[in-house]
């Protein structure tokens, strides 16, 4: 039986069916491993194996409706999938890795946010990049002065916020 249902001229999508059974033992591990941590919840009776429980079980929610989308919509209208954008900010990243210490958090990030610009198909890298770096001094400032919590700095963060 393949699940083809005449009246509407569409299949289960099966996408949705491997994603829910994916989520549900994703779930299912985090719930188990949850009830392993022993239990100290203190007067509030919360302790530290109840957030794991509790994201396994919005897993579960998750691939219930991930089995609801399956069987209700079927899989019309799955759009072509785009594989450049995806390698645009996974180069991105991959460059925000190998140059986050040699040349800062800015500048690193700013070439990560020039990447994901041209992947959602903003080109124009002469005005992305300024953006990108103003953006990411500005995230450096609240970690680094606010919050108290050192990212690696680079020219533009030492001659700012001095180091």
């Amino acid at each position: 039986m393949s699940g083809y249902d005449p009246a509407t001229g569409r299949r289960p999508d099966r996408a949705a069916f491997i994603i829910a059974a994916l989520l549900a033992g994703m779930g299912a591990l985090l719930i188990w491993q949850g009830h392993a941590i022993p239990e100290k919840g203190g007067y509030a009776g919360i302790g530290s194996g109840d957030a794991p429980v509790f994201i396994g079980i919005c897993l579960w929610l998750l691939a219930m409706g991930h089995v609801w989308k399956g069987l209700r919509h079927g899989g019309v209208g799955v759009p072509r999938q785009q594989p450049v954008p995806v390698l645009f900010i996974t180069g991105g990243l991959a460059m925000q890795l190998i140059l986050l210490h040699p040349l800062g958090f800015s500048i690193a990030s700013g070439i990560l946010f020039v990447c994901t610009a041209g992947a959602f198909g903003k080109r124009n890298f002469a005005i992305s990049l300024p953006v990108g770096i103003v953006f990411a001094l500005a995230v450096y400032g609240v970690f680094d002065k606010l919050l108290k919590l050192n990212l690696p700095a680079g020219l533009p963060e030492n001659l700012i916020f001095g180091g």
